[in-house]
């Protein structure tokens, strides 16, 4: 049975990229989103794979995690939000954002959603939604 959402009640599908380096965390990233609505058009472990994931798909929405291995997620959100064609650019950690409270207000992002807060709902009161 598929449960509702906002996103879903609108029929309009949010095309999201995740950007995160745990593995495991995009995966059940993935399935927790798409069951919740939202289309995952790519996922990314790496800077470098974000880039050309997110430059050829051109999804309306990117969640990139704070800390990307030896990347920076914040120097990543900056790169994206450079182009022309923008996706709304979405913040995520296991961090309490107090911890980074100033990079946050500081980087070209929509805002920031704790790891464990993740959802089509969260995503959708940060981003609203796609114009049908």
């Amino acid at each position: 049975m598929r449960h509702e959402t906002p996103i879903a009640r609108l029929d309009v599908v949010l095309r999201c990229v995740i950007v995160d380096d745990n593995v495991p965390f995009l995966d059940a990233a993935a399935t927790l989103l798409e069951r919740q609505g939202v289309s995952i058009t790519g996922v990314a472990t790496s800077t470098a794979q974000a880039v050309d994931i997110v430059h050829r798909l051109q999804p309306d929405v990117v969640l990139i995690d704070i800390s990307l291995g030896a990347d920076s997620g914040f120097d990543l959100a900056r790169r994206l939000a450079a182009w022309p064609a923008q996706a709304a650019l979405v913040l995520v950690s296991t961090h309490d954002p107090a911890d980074y409270a100033d990079l946050i207000d500081a980087a070209p992002v929509m805002g920031f959603v704790p790891k464990s807060e993740l959802s089509a709902a969260a995503i959708e009161r940060l981003v609203g939604t796609p114009e049908s």
